[in-house]
């Protein structure tokens, strides 16, 4: 008897929740790669897909070979492709230890890989796009940790000043006076590997548009398990979700024993159906291919209609 051929590699999840792609691989202990084309961003780098070499920054959450492995690979292929250096984007506190990991793998190669390292400290912001900030957050993790929330930064006339004309505007503003309200709109979250604990009950994380949590013990009997590894359970994410603002949560780094089918029944059962619709979990193919399906239909027969006007 032959033996079997080697078992196929995962596929890329995807799923479009406008006006964001979340595309990449997240199952817990072997990778985690989160790329959200239209901000240029990753979130970890556990593997390095072609498709996440065309962003620009890859913003780790932490230090854990299955979030940072495909690194220096996507470093080297940038470069390789003439895409320019990557920007590495991490905790302050793990700052030394990046760098020694990116100088080992020159020093094999016998090459220099050209990229930038920016480093961030609890609340501080990068800029990714006009008026799109980068903010850093701590989070509850077996090593340092951050979570990271992309914020678009606004600015509205103050109400008693809307109608006025532009001229008086104007005048005011170059006068010194204050004539708009400073507005943050916080879009997209990304947790990384964390306990819950109040760093996931601040605003900008609680309202963001859309938040990408991981949850990797859904089992009952795991609890205790998900305390120890530091990671969020069902039990977790359920009370949280119950609490935040967001239309849609995906669910990433799910451990591979975990059936997506039951996950989803458990969600449903302790989260009530209305809640349960805002969660999507990354790596369930066959329902997010359904989904996608549905809204090319529905954006055909809207072009479609269109037309005939």
């Amino acid at each position: 008897m032959i033996p079997r051929p080697p078992p196929r590699d995962g596929s890329l999840g995807f799923l479009l929740l406008s006006p964001f792609r979340v595309q990449g691989y997240s199952v817990a202990g072997e990778a985690t790669t989160i790329n959200i084309p239209e901000m240029d961003v990753c979130f970890d780098m556990g593997m390095a897909p072609r498709s996440a070499l065309a962003a620009k920054f890859c913003a780790l959450s932490h230090g854990h070979m299955d979030h940072i492995g495909g690194l220096a690979y996507w470093c080297s292929q940038r470069n390789f492709q003439g895409m320019g250096p990557g920007t590495i984007v991490c905790d302050k506190r793990i700052e030394a230890d990046v760098r020694g990991m990116m100088d080992g793998f020159q020093n094999l190669e016998r090459q220099k890989t050209p990229y930038e390292l920016i480093t961030l400290e609890h609340e501080q912001e990068i800029q990714l796009k006009n008026n799109i900030m980068l903010r850093a957050f701590h989070t509850e993790h077996t090593a340092p940790s951050i979570g990271y929330v992309i914020i678009e930064k606004r600015t509205k006339l103050k109400e008693h000043l809307v109608g006025l004309p532009q001229e008086k505007l104007r005048d005011m503003k170059q006068k010194g006076e204050e004539i708009v309200n400073n507005l943050e709109v916080p879009l997209l979250a990304y947790t990384g590997d964390t306990l819950p604990g109040p760093h996931l009950l601040r605003d900008d994380v609680r309202k963001a548009q859309v938040i990408i949590s991981e949850c990797t013990f859904f089992d009952p009997d795991h609890k205790s398990r998900a305390k120890i590894g530091m990671h969020m359970h069902v039990d977790d994410l359920v009370e949280w979700l119950k609490v935040t603002e967001c239309e849609h949560m995906v669910v990433v780094h799910l451990s591979r024993r975990t059936h997506l089918g039951q996950a989803r029944k458990q969600l449903v059962q302790q989260a009530g159906k209305e809640l349960a619709n805002k969660v999507h979990f990354l790596m369930d193919h066959r329902t997010n291919r359904a989904r996608y399906d549905e809204q090319a239909e529905a954006a055909q027969k809207l072009e479609q209609e269109l037309e005939s006007r």
